[in-house]
């Protein structure tokens, strides 16, 4: 009998390695664990810093209940059903998110690029940035891949909507596999919207577990 995706299990190991690779493409300091959390400084303007959990624990509640600045994010890989009652009002819960994994071989062949876009790759030292862009160098989808542990993590998987319903998220997708394969990295994470996961369950991708986000939104 298949497990209910309420009560799928997140593997520890891999939200840690998840948590290394998420910074490491978003070009912030590494994680640092504390209270049973990997805390992040992400210091943008609409996210100041974020916790990530592997599970709903009783830290998740000792966190929410010190926490009372805005713009702080908890990441915690379990239901809402689970989180929501456990946090104070403060705190809201936004959409839904999926960690997904992939063993081995995404679905189908690499397609060539329609007509007038062309790629455009960025190579850092810990992350490769991919761009797909129009005739005109617009930028038309994005994605972005990293390799803490072992782990390929994929990232900002996106598409414009004026380019969309043109595989280019697909496309994109089957160029960061080529790069992490080039690695000879064939295990891979990402966490994924609900319209990310129904293109990424079509490439293969499996859900490992239910990803919720609560934070304290700013006053208005």
């Amino acid at each position: 009998m298949a497990i209910a995706e309420t009560d799928l299990k997140a593997d520890p190991a891999i939200v840690k390695n998840w948590v290394k690779g998420w910074a490491l493409t978003r070009q912030v300091p590494p994680p640092v664990f504390e209270n049973g959390a990997y805390r992040v400084e992400v210091g943008l303007p609409d996210q100041t810093r974020r916790y990530v959990f592997s599970e709903y624990s009783d830290n998740v509640r000792q966190h929410a209940e010190a926490i009372t600045e805005p713009l702080v994010f908890l990441k915690i890989c379990a239901p809402p059903k689970l989180v929501r009652p456990k946090l104070p009002s403060r705190w809201q819960i936004q959409s839904p998110g999926f960690m997904m994994l992939l063993d081995g071989r995404m679905r189908g062949d690499i397609a060539e690029l329609p007509a007038g876009y062309s790629y455009q790759h960025q190579v850092h030292e810990h992350m490769t940035l991919l761009n797909i862009v129009d005739s005109a160098g617009e930028m038309a989808a994005t994605g972005r891949i990293a390799f803490p542990g072992g782990l390929a993590v994929y990232d900002r998987i996106s598409t414009h909507e004026s380019h969309r319903r043109k595989g280019l998220g697909r496309l994109i997708m089957k160029q960061l596999e080529l790069i992490s394969h080039g690695k000879n990295v064939y295990n891979a994470a990402l966490v994924a919207t609900p319209d990310g996961r129904a293109l990424y369950e079509t490439l293969g991708w499996q859900l490992h577990s239910l990803y919720t986000t609560a934070v304290i939104p700013k006053p208005e």
